[in-house]
């Protein structure tokens, strides 16, 4: 499992990343109701699986800790392409692998090129290409 971090839930706003269902979630949506008789808010989460594009939901109060991916942002020169798959080379430790090549992305993506990618959890997901210098 990647690098996690404990964050309180009542400061977790849009845009940020969390995990749900040990799933990497960015969150879309936190409804925080006001304190009830024995004084907890509860936080209402709604988040979007970062891999799989899956609403996810949870309600938690607001002083309890949820779980955040710490996301590795990594270089990585494309070594070959082969349909909507890119083998490529990580720039610093020179291990090679495949990675899907997001929908966005699709066609632009060439041999030679540095793209970067994010390590979130145990998966790794190409994110843009590198403008060449």
């Amino acid at each position: 499992m990647g690098e996690i971090k404990s964050v309180s839930v009542g400061s977790l706003q849009k845009g940020r990343y969390c995990i749900i269902e040990g799933a990497a979630c960015v969150v879309s949506d936190v409804k925080v109701s006001r304190p009830g008789k024995h004084g907890h808010a509860k936080v209402n989460l709604t988040a979007v699986g970062m891999i799989d594009g899956k609403k996810r939901n949870t309600v938690m109060p607001g002083h309890d800790h949820i779980d955040v991916p710490v996301i590795e942002k990594k270089n990585a020169q494309v070594l070959s392409v082969a349909g909507d798959h890119a083998n490529v080379m990580d720039m610093d430790t020179y291990e090679t692998f495949d990675l899907k090549i997001p929908v966005e992305l699709q066609g632009q993506v060439k041999g030679e090129q540095v793209v970067v990618y994010w390590t979130i959890l145990d998966d790794k997901v190409l994110k843009q290409i590198k403008p060449s210098e």
